[in-house]
């Protein structure tokens, strides 16, 4: 009976969430280890037909740098990174573009097809959702050319709403077209950011294999619940934040300031980690509001 009043409270506690959440987009960034972990996939999976069945609209945006790097040395290329960026030339653009459009988006929308979602991919080849122009790093007054990366400068919203309207779950592959036709590389945590920016989405909530963002670089006790721009911004200077957490944290600062509502980055490890963060008062990760 104790078991059954516990579940009651939850759903009891979860309601105001879905009546406020219902009808509102959140976009969801699926990254990290998690990728390849069946289990705690299939439970963010999970997670995200249940969103969709009690009226809110998913947008899933996916990555997969580890299976990128595994075909490339398959077929003999080595990875090469130029300030946090994989450098894609026209062979590893094919590659990049055969393991997140034909491999890891297509198991994403069968695996929530057979739990009962709706899923639609949206990618290069097929229908492409994202545009974008070629990207420079800088190296002082020097552009540093990384090849074939992008930036997103526009997301085709028009039918990623139709979508959500239509009770279908859009899957996105970051890769997107540019002014020519040709095809870029784009880093999955920025892509996400753009398109939460351009639906402006309720929620951004960026799934990985890290608790949150620490207040102190060293110590795990110091993950934070809630900070707000001006902490994150704070974090940032003084180095606290770097390395891979930092484009996931600037696009998160980017979708913010574009009108989002607010933002998340959580572990995605932890089961059903999607539905309490946003179901429920305590929450799993750490929120960046404005």
């Amino acid at each position: 009976m104790q078991e059954a009043i516990a579940k009651a409270e939850v759903l009891i506690e979860a309601m105001d969430y879905i009546r406020k959440f219902r009808g509102k987009i959140v976009v969801v960034k699926l990254g990290g280890s998690i990728m390849d972990d069946e289990e705690a996939q299939g439970l963010l999976l999970a997670d995200v037909v249940w969103m969709a069945t009690v009226g809110m609209h998913p947008v899933l945006i996916h990555g997969g740098g580890k299976a990128i790097t595994a075909r490339m040395a398959a077929a003999g290329l080595e990875a090469q990174f130029v300030g946090g960026f994989r450098y894609t030339d026209e062979r590893t653009m094919a590659i990049v573009e055969h393991v997140l459009c034909g491999e890891i988006n297509d198991f994403l929308v069968k695996t929530l097809n057979s739990i009962g979602g709706r899923a639609m991919g949206l990618h290069s080849l097929g229908s492409c959702v994202l545009f974008g122009e070629k990207m420079f790093l800088t190296d002082g007054e020097k552009k540093v050319d990384i090849g074939l990366v992008g930036n997103v400068t526009d997301v085709n919203s028009h039918l990623v709403e139709v979508l959500c309207k239509a009770g279908t779950v859009p899957v996105i592959a970051p890769i997107a077209r540019d002014k020519f036709g040709g095809k870029l590389n784009i880093n999955g945590d920025i892509a996400a950011g753009q398109v939460a920016a351009t639906l402006k989405a309720e929620k951004l909530v960026m799934l990985s294999d890290t608790h949150g963002i620490r207040t102190k670089k060293d110590d795990p006790s110091s993950m934070a619940s809630t900070l707000t721009e001006a902490q994150v911004k704070g974090l940032i200077a003084t180095g606290v934040i770097d390395k891979g957490m930092l484009p996931k944290v600037q696009a998160c600062l980017s979708a913010l300031e574009a009108g989002v509502g607010k933002t998340h980055i959580i572990d995605g490890r932890f089961p059903h980690s999607l539905l309490l963060e946003i179901f429920t008062t305590a929450g799993v990760g750490t929120e960046i509001v404005k």
